[in-house]
C-alpha cells in the first residue's frame, strides 16, 4: 500500500499566530513534526502543504518538499483533498503541523491499520486532570472494539476515565473523498470538530493507543511546555 504523509500548515492560525514557525529550540515548530514525520518506515512519501511562501521556503531550506495549496480552505482535511487530487496514494495520513512531539513508530501503527482495510484511523492518549477541563484538548470516548463513540471540548465521560485525542487521522483514499463530499454535521458545528462528521454520517473511527507523551500546540502554555520537554532532551 502507498500512503502518503501529508502535513497541512497554515501561517494564519487564529489561537496562535504565525505558529508553524514558532521557534523551538533555534528550529521552527514545523520542522520537529516534519523530522519526527519522516521517521516513519511506512510513508511513501512525506511533504508539508501549506498555502504561506515563508513556510514553503524554510521546509524547503531544510531539503524537504512542500507544496503550495489554496488559502481557501477550511480545515487541514480539506488541504489534504487538495494533495490528494495532485498526487495519487492509496491513503493519506493527514499530520497535523502542531505536533512537534510527533513519532515515527506513532504513524506506522495507522498505516497498519489501514493496511488492514480500516477507513479511518487515528490515534490517543491519557489526558492529564489539566487537559479533561482544558477545552483546546479534544477528549475521545471509545466502545469496547476501541472504535470513538464520541469527541468532545468538555469533560467526558462524565466521571471519567479521560481519554485525549491526538489529532492526526489516517484516511484510505475513497474514504477521504468521501468525507470531503460532505458538509459539516452539527455535532461538528457545535464542538467545532470535523471528526464528528464521520460519526455523524455513519462510519468509524479506529482509535490507537499511544503511550508517550504528546503535546500538541494550540496555546502559548503549550508551547512552553514542548519547549521544556524538546530544549531539555536537545541539550
Amino acid at each position: 500500500m502507498e500512503v502518503l504523509g501529508v502535513i497541512p500548515a497554515r501561517e494564519g492560525s487564529t489561537r496562535l499566530r504565525g505558529k508553524p514557525l514558532a521557534d523551538i529550540c533555534g528550529k521552527p515548530l514545523i520542522l520537529w513534526t516534519l523530522e519526527g514525520a519522516m521517521k516513519a518506515k511506512r510513508l511513501r512519501r512525506v511533504l508539508v502543504a501549506t498555502d504561506s511562501e515563508r513556510i514553503k521556503r524554510v521546509v524547503e531550506g531544510a531539503g524537504a518538499e512542500a507544496v503550495l495549496t489554496s488559502p481557501l480552505h477550511k480545515s487541514g482535511t480539506e488541504r489534504v483533498g487538495e494533495v490528494a487530487e495532485k498526487i495519487k496514494a492509496d491513503a493519506y495520513l493527514n499530520i497535523q503541523a502542531d505536533e512537534p512531539m510527533i513519532k515515527g513508530e506513532a504513524l506506522d501503527l495507522m498505516v497498519e491499520e489501514l493496511e488492514k482495510g480500516e477507513e479511518f484511523v487515528s490515534l490517543y492518549g491519557e489526558a492529564t486532570a489539566e487537559e479533561a477541563l482544558d477545552p483546546n484538548t479534544v477528549k475521545v470516548v471509545l466502545d469496547h472494539r476501541g472504535y470513538s463513540i464520541y469527541f468532545s471540548r468538555s469533560a467526558v465521560p462524565f466521571r471519567g476515565p479521560f481519554l485525549k485525542h491526538i489529532g492526526i487521522y489516517g484516511f484510505l483514499r475513497d474514504a477521504l473523498l468521501w468525507f470531503l463530499s460532505l458538509g459539516p454535521s452539527p455535532l461538528e458545528d457545535e464542538e467545532g470538530l470535523e471528526q464528528l462528521r464521520i460519526l455523524y454520517y455513519g462510519k468509524r473511527i479506529k482509535m490507537l493507543p499511544w503511550r508517550e507523551s504528546m503535546i500538541s500546540v494550540d496555546t502559548e502554555r503549550d508551547l512552553e511546555r514542548v519547549r521544556e520537554v524538546l530544549c531539555g532532551k536537545a541539550n
